[in-house]
């Protein structure tokens, strides 16, 4: 079952990369990623905005795109992003599991 809410550190996980990478990317983009706070304060994301955040990351690590051109590509069309990300991790999945059966294989 899928949780409501992923903690910064999950989200962060999520993606691959750090928490402050994460916290600075919710300021970058703050009409793209809105996460909503709890009583103490804490960012909580959604399932959504971890989709955004794969999204940001493609474009960013991936294509090399500035925060500025990630900003305007999200914004222009967000299918295609999309779909590009959801190939990557399709990939990374089949890899794993094909690295998993050579190593059971030996």
């Amino acid at each position: 079952m899928e949780k409501l809410f992923y903690s910064i550190s999950e989200a962060a996980a999520a993606i691959g990369e750090s928490v402050s990478l994460v916290r600075f990317w919710t300021n970058s983009f703050p009409n793209l990623l809105k996460p909503r706070r709890n009583a103490k304060g804490n960012r909580q994301y959604t399932a959504d905005d971890i989709e955004m955040l794969k999204q940001i990351h493609f474009l960013v690590k991936d294509k090399g795109l500035t925060l500025e051109g990630a900003a305007k590509s999200i914004a222009a069309d967000k299918a295609p992003v999309s779909n590009s990300v959801k190939a990557l991790d399709s990939l990374k999945r089949i890899k794993a599991q094909l690295m998993e059966i050579k190593s059971s294989i030996k």
